[in-house]
């Protein structure tokens, strides 16, 4: 790659951290210069209605909407139906807020009506002012299945009903769903791509895992931020996950391993490339790391770790 920052940049993006650094490269680069692949493992259907969490959670995040200190929904949001909802003695366990269902009821009735997840979410987007390409990984149902000691549950169920109660052995997709056009174009277009501080197994494999992405993605430029910093995951379940599916410690280093065969550079917290141990790419050079702030919990960090990210990948 050149010298000159990349004119088309694609990020594969699921999970808070995920949209937090989306959100630092919408602000760091022209809208037409950046495409956001979101995973649609996580979607499932909820009081009869079609629910979208990561790409929500992109979406909201980069309309300036989104609840930072939760994580999830929109910021100054109301649960008056989740509460009526409790007084018929319907599940409660997901929580939807009030301006966060008119999403979930458009969504669902233009689902019906025969438009794809791509142009309602494009829709959606425009709506609120969001510039940047936000591409759901599939226009079909692939949901993620997670198997675990005690039988094997959706997601959702898994992480948000009980808690990630459980250790995962394995986790699948429950599907032969296929990669929407506008994805693939865009990986082949792309001069850059990233993979955002996501869990890998539950973010970022069911994105690699439709036909055609991997190898389109195996031929690019990839840097990938780590979503382990000093031995624990930032949020969520990654650390543990690594341990029982992986047989390995959570580091940078096993997610780099987990990558195998794709990337070029690894971003990691300051003091942990003291212990990476010698990484190579697929074609047999080393693999370049950049020493970074990861931990991103305002908006002008993001932005900082997008703005090293990009320099970085100017440098490989």
């Amino acid at each position: 790659m050149s010298a000159t920052r990349p004119k088309q940049v694609v990020c594969l993006s699921g999970g808070v951290g995920g949209a937090r650094l989306c959100h630092g490269l919408a602000r760091a680069l022209p809208p037409e210069q950046l495409t956001l692949i979101v995973n649609t493992g996580d979607d499932f259907r909820h009081w009869g209605l079609y629910i979208s969490p990561d790409v929500d959670t992109v979406m909201y995040t980069l309309a300036d909407l989104a609840d930072v200190a939760r994580g999830w929904g929109l910021a100054e949001e109301s649960f008056t139906t989740l509460e009526m909802v409790t007084r018929y003695g319907g599940e409660t366990w997901f929580q939807l807020g009030d301006r966060d269902l008119a999403t979930h009821v458009l969504r669902s009735q233009w689902l019906q009506e025969g438009q794809t997840l791509t142009a309602i979410t494009g829709r959606l987007c425009g709506s609120l002012g969001v510039g940047a390409t936000i591409l759901p990984m599939s226009d079909a149902p692939c949901p993620t299945m997670i198997e675990t000691v005690t039988g094997t549950l959706s997601f959702q169920r898994w992480l948000v009903q009980e808690r990630a109660a459980h250790d995962v052995l394995r986790v699948f997709s429950n599907g032969d769903a296929r990669a929407s056009d506008q994805v693939l174009r865009a990986i082949e277009a792309a001069d850059l791509v990233v993979f955002g501080p996501s869990n890998p197994y539950v973010s970022v494999d069911p994105i690699l895992a439709l036909p055609g992405v991997r190898e389109r993605i195996a031929r690019k430029p990839v840097v990938a931020v780590s979503p382990i910093v000093h031995g624990a995951a930032i949020k969520g379940p990654l650390a543990r996950m690594l341990q029982t599916i992986g047989k390995t410690e959570p580091t940078p280093g096993a997610i780099a391993e987990h990558y195998a065969g794709l990337l070029t550079g690894l971003v990691v917290e300051h003091g942990d490339d003291a212990s990476l141990p010698a990484l190579m790419t697929h074609d047999g050079h080393a693999l370049r790391v950049l020493a970074s702030s990861t931990i991103m919990q305002t908006r002008e960090q993001s932005l900082l770790l997008a703005r090293e990210v990009l320099q970085f990948a100017e440098n490989l």
